[in-house]
């Protein structure tokens, strides 16, 4: 096995981020040569050998037993999301995951139905590896109103939302907290990377993403895993201007491997009207940044 491969990577970034007054250690001061807690102090708190953990961080151990990754999950003092994705991590550790290329995802009736349920709202339905399988007009309107309408009912050209993130300008430009979003994104891309690690389609996605940007690749090494529930964030649309809204992650009981990702805005609120004015514009189709009296887009700086 060449490298730590994922389990060990997650343990050594994880565990650098431990400082050890944050375990009860002692903190030796600036003569400290390494960042976060040395692997025999994580082994000692953890009650492994040193050598056992070692081999666990450089990739030579395959077989924790699940006393083990809990002893060393509180160790870290993970949360109740990393300490999921350590067993999905150790568990792909102990086999060796088959690549086969999956099948395109398709969208259930049911799913349709449900997106057409909520068309007062901007909605998309998001696959495993966040392609965008579906969206209604005012979704497109809102997140991607420059790409074609009907992307996604090719699997061959749908859009992905984060590869739109972090290589669309126009995606990058229309979040204020743009890092913030990223964050999210990036977390949850380690989810479904621990949920699925023999996807070659999603390794190929991270693998574009660590080539085509450098702030993805940052976001990557950090090893955080959080999933992208919900969170508020305030938008610079170039049509309607500026728009607060709730985007949240809904499961979808038929598909669980897909979710609905709307957005909403508080009632009579200004982002409300916003998108009401939104809605009025795309008149069933979603209006471009280079349609007449829409302003013209600035350059993000990174």
């Amino acid at each position: 096995m060449n490298g730590p491969g994922p389990l060990g990577a997650f343990l050594q970034a994880r565990r650098t981020l431990l400082r050890p007054e944050d375990v009860g250690l002692r903190d030796l001061g600036p003569r400290r040569r390494v960042a976060g807690l040395r692997r025999e102090e994580l082994a000692e708190l953890a009650g492994v050998s040193v050598s056992y953990y070692a081999r666990l961080e450089q990739g030579l151990s395959r077989g924790a037993s699940a006393e083990v990754l809990d002893a060393i999950g509180r160790a870290l003092q993970l949360d109740d999301h990393e300490r999921e994705h350590l067993d999905l991590l150790a568990g792909a550790a102990r086999h060796t995951p088959r690549m086969r290329r999956p099948r395109p995802e398709k969208l259930a009736d049911e799913t349709r139905d449900l997106l057409r349920a909520v068309d007062g709202v901007p909605a998309l339905v998001l696959g495993r590896r966040t392609d965008v399988l579906a969206w209604n007009t005012l979704g497109h309107a809102l997140l991607a109103g420059h790409l074609d309408l009907h992307g996604p009912d090719d699997p061959a050209r749908r859009p992905n939302m984060s590869r739109m993130l972090f290589l669309d300008l126009h995606c990058q430009e229309l979040y204020a907290d743009w890092k913030r979003k990223a964050r999210a994104v990036v977390g949850n891309l380690r989810i479904a990377v621990g949920r699925h690690p023999d996807d070659p389609l999603l390794a190929e996605l991270i693998g574009e993403l660590t080539m085509k940007s450098a702030e993805f690749t940052a976001l990557w090494a950090d090893h955080r895993v959080a999933p992208c529930d919900a969170a508020t964030y305030e938008l610079h649309h170039p049509v309607v201007g500026t728009v607060t809204v709730t985007q949240q992650t809904l499961a979808i009981a038929r598909s669980p491997e897909q979710t609905l990702f709307v957005c909403t805005t508080p009632a009579g609120s200004s982002s409300d009207e916003a998108l009401a004015l939104l809605r009025q514009a795309s008149g069933g189709r979603a209006p471009h940044a280079d349609s007449p009296g829409v302003p013209e887009k600035r350059t993000r700086r990174v």
